[in-house]
């Protein structure tokens, strides 16, 4: 097979892999108490994640630090999705500010009706300046008015994640 053939195919599996969005079910796992209260079960879309070591999204700022970025392993509330595609998600930090969750290479998507569950994201924190050409295209994906996506004039300083992966919990 020549060098173009294999990179051909190379693509279009390429391809075909981003229009998927894979789950599978995790594994009920048994942390340690003082880790996670309780194990979690749910489906896990990216990366294969349970809830054993993850820390509660309020120690995001101790666990950062002075930091612009550290690999860590969150639990929390989805706060918002991307009504589009259930591209990204927010997570409210204990001071209120949204922190959104975007996904590794946008290689898969959440399902658009996750808010108020709990979820299990893993990867990287980050802060950054987000320019306002992404906050009006986030706001549009929201379902926010014309009005409201008009008013944002300013990039703003932000907490943000990349996940390679992140368990839905089961509904209560």
């Amino acid at each position: 097979m020549s060098f173009q053939r294999v990179f051909f195919a190379s693509a279009l599996l390429s391809l075909a892999a981003c229009q998927s969005s894979p789950a599978t079910e995790s594994a009920t796992t048994q942390p340690p108490a003082s880790e996670t209260p309780t194990a979690l079960t749910g489906k896990t879309y990216g990366a294969a994640v349970s809830s054993a070591g993850a820390k509660p999204l309020s120690e995001l700022k101790q666990v950062l630090g002075t930091q612009d970025s550290v690999q860590v392993k969150l639990i929390g509330q989805a706060d918002a999705v991307c009504q589009a595609k259930g591209c990204w998600l927010t997570m409210k930090t204990p001071e209120g500010q949204e922190m959104r969750v975007r996904f590794k290479d946008y290689a898969f998507f959440v399902p658009k009706d996750i808010a108020g569950r709990t979820v299990v994201i893993n990867g990287w924190a980050h802060r950054e300046e987000v320019p306002v050409s992404d906050l009006q295209h986030y706001a549009k994906d929201a379902g926010k008015s014309e009005k409201e996506i008009a008013a944002i004039t300013k990039p703003e300083e932000q907490l943000n994640f990349e996940a390679d992966g992140i368990l839905v919990a089961e509904k209560l």
